[in-house]
């Protein structure tokens, strides 16, 4: 095991290990001493997985459940736990806060008020919580993914967005220099599971409400808060990628 990097390592780590493969950046990952995650939600993630199990080295897994998640969502879950034989950690949102928002704003208001309300409390608040008791989490984030905000995301990174006192949180992002063709291309040549919403027309899937399948040609985040300006297509779990 390796001990937890420094603020100065992180950076050079990160200059080290940019164009090593991403089963290199997740075996680095798993090397790390203290507690580390992967976050798992959609296809990158469940490649993460998939190279976690054929590492053969020990690995936890999360999930948010935001109560508002598509029924196949569930399913999936169900699916990657089983063919996996893992555990898959789920955080829920605290009910009091989902309550107050709802019984003040109702359902859907987000349509109205945009996303980041409802976001920061079915998913960041959880996310928090998760976190703080982590020293280091791995994403599925893509430099691809997303229209002016995931560019220049590192394969590894200090994550001030969610670090505490004292304590700095190393984020990996071992598919950063993937393309979503990569990722497919691997789930296809694996035969590993995915979220059946994609054959739909869904490529990026968050919660039932504010997800639509994408047309032909259109980026793939355009599925996702699609009432909103499309370089903020973010709910706050990947802040720091936002430009200030």
């Amino acid at each position: 095991m390796t001990a937890i990097p420094t603020i100065d390592l992180v950076d050079a780590l990160a200059s080290e290990y940019a164009d090593k493969s991403p089963s290199e950046i997740l075996e680095l990952a798993l090397n790390q001493q203290g507690e580390i995650a992967i976050s798992f939600s959609g296809a990158e993630d469940v490649v993460l997985i998939d190279m976690a199990h054929n590492l053969g080295k020990p690995f936890r897994v999360f999930s948010l459940d935001t109560g508002r998640l598509h029924a196949e969502t569930y399913q999936f879950i169900e699916t990657v736990r089983k063919h996996y034989n893992i555990q898959i950690e789920i955080c829920f949102p605290e009910a009091e806060a989902i309550q107050n928002l709802v019984n003040e704003k109702g359902l859907f208001s987000f349509y109205q008020d945009d996303h980041k309300e409802c976001c920061g409390i079915r998913k960041v608040q959880p996310l928090r919580k998760k976190l703080a008791t982590l020293d280091g989490w791995i994403t599925g984030q893509r430099k691809d993914q997303s229209p002016g905000t995931r560019t220049d995301i590192p394969v590894i990174q200090a994550d001030a967005g969610f670090s505490g006192e004292g304590k700095q949180l190393i984020k990996y992002n071992p598919l950063a220099n993937w393309t979503s063709a990569d990722v497919w291309n691997y789930i296809r040549m694996m035969e590993i599971p995915y979220n059946p919403l994609h054959e739909r027309g869904f490529t990026s899937i968050g919660c039932e409400p504010c997800t639509r399948p994408v047309l032909p040609n259109q980026h793939e985040r355009e599925g996702r808060w699609w009432w909103e300006e499309a370089t903020h297509k973010e709910c706050g779990l990947h802040s720091g990628n936002l430009k200030k």
